[in-house]
């Protein structure tokens, strides 16, 4: 049953920061047309159209679901004044379909709507600007799963992953739930209260946990119960079309400016520096990861220069509305050279994650959301401060780690009966093929 909005979430729109953010919400939802760029180029070329449509699939099902009950789980408590379910989750009934965010009221000779928080944006652009992110962060899943996964059980997981694991985590980090800064979060447990929120709030501007971490574990979970593709670790898995990942690094990098800057909701100073950040970050990455194969190859690739910039850019993605530019360089020239070491840990380990989404999202998800103990100006350890916001960085990283990770093992039990994998022909034939009775390329 839908609830009434109060009184007080109705209000005048500012015009500018309203812009912006549909701006930001249509830089953000390029992205996941991007990666499929990004994750078809470094697939093989008999799997291309299957790593893409894995992509444009999370566009249609998780846009469908965001709309009818995701903004509602996600963040229907801020705006029906209504509590939450255990600090996880809010009514995902409360604001079902979202047809309320549509409501105004007359004051005076005015018109007021339904608006977001402070910069006086409408709710509806609130929501669409974080459906995208909702978008990509399940898009972001499928490389750890290339050229051995059925469409159709893929599709079911886009659903099932975003209502039971993807909305409560937006909700505990961004909608006041546990992993926030409210007075009944982990981070008050652990250090007390102050002036009615927690005295050291976890800090993920733009989705470092929400996004990243979310999505490294989520696609390590699945990498491990899938299984490799056969031939993994005997076979050379090259890429087809390294412009096509090239192409796909640039518009990501692009459509991060709105990811990162737009999550500032208002166009302000703020919002410049978190772009001055996310060009720094992802700068200095790529140049790390470049360093470390010049140091480990003898060699620069144009693969690892693009996986450099996705690497600076995941890292910085949760600090750069609290860190200096220095501090942003420091950030990502540290990532890129953590995850370029990273992503042959999966020979090791033998797991067949395709296209190292543990590598580069996980690694370098956990370390921006960690070192924001570290090197943020106003709490970080490099600038004088305690240990506590170290502390609780560490603490929701963890959380979220465990949280998606067993969410995700169940999700995945229970589409086993589905069935995740194609059959040995169809593997070696293509997936492309098999799954969508289509080719990319005509033989020659």
């Amino acid at each position: 049953m839908q609830i009434a909005l109060p009184d007080e979430v109705f209000g005048t729109v500012d015009a500018g920061n309203t812009a912006w953010v549909l701006v930001s919400a249509s830089l953000v939802l390029l992205m996941t047309p991007a990666l499929a760029f990004f994750y078809g180029g470094l697939s093989r070329g008999k799997s291309v159209l299957n790593m893409m449509m894995m992509s444009f699939a999370a566009l249609g099902t998780v846009t469908v679901v965001y709309v009818l009950w995701g903004f509602s789980m996600s963040f229907g408590n801020t705006l029906t004044g209504t509590g939450d379910i255990g600090g996880v989750f809010a009514n995902p009934l409360s604001l079902f379909g979202s047809d309320q965010l549509m409501q105004t009221k007359t004051v005076g000779d005015a018109t007021h709507v339904v608006v977001w928080g402070a910069t006086e944006i409408p709710a509806m652009v609130f929501l669409a600007f974080q459906l995208t992110f909702a978008v990509i962060t399940v898009a972001l899943i499928s490389g750890a799963l290339a050229e051995r996964v059925k469409f159709v059980t893929w599709v079911a997981f886009t659903v099932l992953f975003v209502t039971i694991v993807y909305f409560p985590l937006a909700h505990m980090v961004w909608g006041g739930g546990l992993l926030s800064g409210a007075k009944d979060s982990i981070a008050a447990w652990m250090f007390g209260v102050a002036d009615g929120v927690a005295e050291v709030a976890p800090i993920d501007f733009a989705g470092g946990t929400v996004v990243h971490i979310n999505a490294g574990i989520a696609g390590l979970v699945l990498a491990l119960v899938v299984g490799n593709r056969r031939g993994f670790g005997r076979t050379a898995y090259r890429p087809h079309n390294i412009p096509f990942v090239m192409l796909g690094a640039a518009l990501l990098w692009f459509g991060w400016f709105g990811f990162n800057a737009g999550s500032e909701l208002g166009a302000d100073a703020t919002a410049g520096l978190v772009w001055v950040n996310t060009a720094a970050a992802t700068a200095a990455a790529m140049v790390g990861w470049l360093i470390v194969e010049w140091i480990r190859d003898s060699h620069a690739t144009s693969v690892g220069a693009a996986s450099g910039i996705v690497a600076g850019l995941v890292a910085i993605t949760p600090a750069c509305g609290s860190v200096s530019p220095v501090g942003a360089l420091f950030l990502g020239l540290v990532a890129g050279g953590l995850s370029a070491s990273a992503i042959g840990l999966k020979y090791r380990f033998k797991i067949d994650d395709s296209l190292d989404v543990v590598g580069v999202h996980l690694v370098s998800g956990l370390w921006g959301t960690v070192a924001i103990g570290l090197v943020a100006k106003d709490s970080g350890l490099f600038y004088g401060h305690d240990y506590k916001q170290l502390a609780v960085q560490t603490v929701i990283a963890l959380v979220a780690l465990v949280f998606t990770g067993v969410l995700t093992f169940v999700i995945a039990m229970v589409l086993k009966p589905l069935g995740w994998r194609i059959d040995r022909e169809a593997e070696l034939t293509g997936i492309d093929s098999t799954e969508h009775a289509e080719s990319a390329y005509e033989p020659a």
